[in-house]
């Protein structure tokens, strides 16, 4: 075997093995709350996993500071709330989750993604 086919091949088996672990393994940190928390809005959110009292309202506290049109609003469906998030301006949204189990939150075309974990 030539030597462009032994690296074609390593630097595939590498790509695979990249794409796996950047998707199915990747371990998010989880961010505990206990009242209040900010979360900026910038290519995502950050952070992007927090984890609240079951029973207890929580404010989360929304930043944006990315002018994508996609960012410009949060939903969480488990909680039925839909807010638009103008720029460089804090908005809240207060949930008091009543059962534990993880619920995530979007942006408005479900391109960005966060969870909360509800103990």
């Amino acid at each position: 075997m030539s030597i462009d086919k032994i690296l074609v091949a390593f630097f595939g088996l590498f790509g695979i093995a990249f794409t796996f672990w950047f998707f199915l393994m990747k371990k998010e940190k989880e961010v505990e709350v206990s009242g209040e928390i900010d979360i900026t809005v910038s290519g995502g959110y950050s952070p992007e996993v927090i984890s609240v009292p079951v029973g207890k309202t929580t404010r989360m506290n929304f930043f944006r500071t990315d002018p994508t049109d996609c960012l410009s609003e949060v939903v969480l469906p488990d909680f039925k709330i839909r807010k638009e998030l103008p720029l460089n301006k804090k908005i809240s949204v207060e949930i008091t989750p009543k059962k534990t189990g993880e619920f995530g939150y979007t942006c408005g075309m479900n391109m960005y993604h966060g969870k909360i974990i509800v103990k």
